[in-house]
């Protein structure tokens, strides 16, 4: 069996100063190594909220989240984004994508972050990746004149640039319609089951999360 790459541990997160509002109610999970986890639930139970917390987006109020053993509250801001960028892959329901750059330009930005420049390797696996997702010939256009479905899919080739361990995944299907959504999910299931990169999906479609490894589903701030 796979080793647990992310343990969560005792997750509570609160909300405002005077009046505070509890979210999560001490929550623990475990995620092994290339598994494909989907979070369900309605909306208000917590589900981008504890993504947030796992992926360093949002420092939870009391609780530990450790990936590949190492702790993310030891993490100073900037040490912390410097491990999300290494570590981490993002994709949301929005894409992101910088409308002035092209889509290579999109996809190399999680390096230039820490690297400044985009080496000759950088490019070649840029380019690899968008012709893993079908969008090489897109390259040089900008991100804001080709299709929705290709900006996801151009998304889900940036969110793997730094060949991270894990890719975390908001309602990555939420805004296409129904020919996009099958093929940008079997495009993840394709990626984690190459790469070996763990997943966790937040969706609304209980359909999609059927399809994935282990489903957990959440209810006002819990996993039931």
């Amino acid at each position: 069996m796979a080793e647990v790459l992310i343990k969560a541990r005792g997750i509570v997160k609160d909300f405002g100063e005077t009046v505070k509002t509890r979210v999560l109610f001490g929550i623990d999970l475990e995620v092994r190594a290339g598994e494909f986890a989907s979070l369900i639930g309605a909306s208000g139970s917590g589900k981008s909220t504890l993504l947030n917390i796992i992926g360093g987006l949002d420092r939870p109020t009391a609780g530990q989240v450790i990936i590949d053993g190492t702790d993310l509250g030891s993490l100073d801001d900037d040490g912390l984004a410097l491990f999300r960028n290494q570590t981490m892959g993002f994709i949301f329901q929005s894409h992101f994508l910088l409308p002035q750059f092209t889509v290579l330009e999109n996809v190399l930005i999680p390096y230039l972050i820490y690297a400044g420049r985009a080496t000759p390797a950088a490019e070649k696996r840029a380019l690899e990746l968008l012709d893993r997702v079908g969008l090489n010939h897109r390259r040089d256009q900008r991100a804001n004149a080709i299709s929705g479905g290709e900006q996801q899919r151009a998304a889900i080739a940036r969110a793997l640039i730094n060949q991270p361990q894990m890719i975390l995944a908001d309602e990555p299907t939420g805004n296409l319609d129904t020919s996009n959504t099958e093929k940008v999910f079997a495009m993840l299931r394709e990626i984690n089951l190459d790469l070996g990169a763990s997943f966790i999906m937040v969706t609304h479609d209980r359909s999609l999360a059927a399809r994935t490894d282990r489903v957990l589903e959440m209810s006002d701030g819990m996993i039931i």
